[in-house]
């Protein structure tokens, strides 16, 4: 098997680089990037006897499929979601599966048409939010007869002790993408109403809730994301109650960046009077990614959960999966790292094996093989609990 990594010097990269060169059956993995320091940084963690190097221009279509079509048996699309669209369209254009990280929003339709016609494989969502959430909402979902509950909460964020700043926040991926984040808006249900919350207000107190995940205390949540969409992949549409989909940060976190909402600091239109067109959001961008970054060894976490409620077999079902991930100082792979770049691995060797043989746009809700997938994310340390209990009280 041959696999290409775009973006595979990056944090994510490297560690899609490093389960790939633990397989057997992976021969070839082509390091596709525009540089190489991280992946050169990182060499002694990989099986450098099977990697090789390709500079690339992930702005141009021809130059990614010329990539592709050199023996390629799966692409895994880690760049910028920028560059999603055109990296999907040079596999299909190639005739070669792809696996990325990112919302299947951010495809055009263009992109489902024409894989579902060239009859390729392009699985969107492969990461940890979206990904391994929507592996176990779509396992979940289908071990009840009705789902009248759904609420799936995933965040990274510091370890307690590395959260020393005003935002109790620290940097494992693209900042941009954070930001990108609080700008995006939420939908949810609550009590059968279907509820639009403006990416300005998500952080506002009304919205927030508390959580504990196996124990940890300290941690609020705010909404973010469309539930209703993956209430409809999931076909419970009909019959749910409530659905959300939120995001985890330590406690005082959104109180921050309610304030720097409130004082324009997310705005995108220059600020009068400043050389050059620099906006608040560019500024904000620019000033506090390099002051967000972890000491070495500090360590991050990824905490996940998802609760299931409904009915089987005329019974008031709850389901609880649980994850909670850490950095792994020896290799310096961040748990955000490893739970996406793993992910995305794990699944593009699943495909690239005949594992999954499905063409056109996927869906980890309901093309991933559950027990599989656990087996394989639990044999890189990282470990889901599952708990299932009887319930007394119907929300029906």
């Amino acid at each position: 098997m041959k696999v290409v990594v775009l973006g595979g010097s990056g944090l994510q990269g490297r560690a899609a680089l490093q389960d790939l060169g633990k397989n057997s059956q992976v021969r070839e993995i082509v390091c596709a990037d525009a540089s190489f320091h991280g992946m050169d940084s990182f060499q002694k963690h990989l099986n450098m006897d099977r990697i090789t190097k390709r500079k690339i221009d992930a702005t141009s279509q021809e130059n990614l499929v010329e990539v592709f079509q050199e023996g390629a048996d799966v692409v895994i699309d880690l760049l910028p979601k920028k560059f999603n669209e055109i990296a999907a369209m040079a596999a299909i254009e190639a005739g070669v599966p792809l696996v990325n990280c990112s919302y299947a929003s951010g495809l055009s339709s263009e992109v489902f048409e024409k894989a579902a016609e060239k009859e390729v494989a392009i699985m969107p969502e492969a990461g940890l939010d979206p990904g391994i959430d929507l592996v176990l909402c779509g396992y979940g979902v289908h071990q009840l007869d009705e789902v009248h509950e759904l609420i799936s909460y995933c965040g990274g964020i510091p370890a307690a002790e590395a959260a020393d700043n005003p935002l109790k926040y620290k940097m494992t991926w693209n900042f941009d993408s954070t930001l990108m984040s609080y700008k995006r808006p939420a939908l949810i249900m609550r009590n059968r109403e279907i509820i639009d919350i403006p990416a300005d207000d998500q952080h506002n107190e009304k919205w927030l809730t508390d959580i504990t995940i196996s124990g940890l205390e300290g941690l609020e949540t705010i909404p973010n994301g469309n539930a209703m969409k993956f209430a409809r992949i999931l076909g419970i549409a009909d019959e749910v109650i409530n659905t959300e989909r939120r995001t985890i940060r330590w406690q005082g976190h959104a109180q921050f960046w309610r304030n720097m909402v409130g004082l324009g600091f997310l705005e995108r239109e220059p600020v009068p009077g400043l050389d050059g067109d620099i906006t608040p959001y560019q500024f904000m961008l620019k000033h506090l990614e390099p002051r967000l970054q972890y000491k070495e060894n500090e360590k991050d976490l990824v905490l996940m959960k998802n609760i299931i409620r409904g009915k089987k077999d005329g019974k008031d079902i709850e389901l609880v999966y649980e994850l909670i991930d850490e950095r792994d100082v020896e290799t310096g792979l961040f748990a955000m790292n490893r739970t996406v770049g793993y992910t995305a691995s794990i699944v593009a060797q699943m495909i690239g094996n005949q594992t999954i043989t499905k063409k056109g746009v996927l869906s980890p809700t309901t093309d991933i093989p559950y027990e599989l997938f656990m087996e394989e994310i639990g044999k890189r340390g990282i470990r889901i609990h599952e708990k299932k209990r009887q319930l007394n009280n119907s929300l029906a």
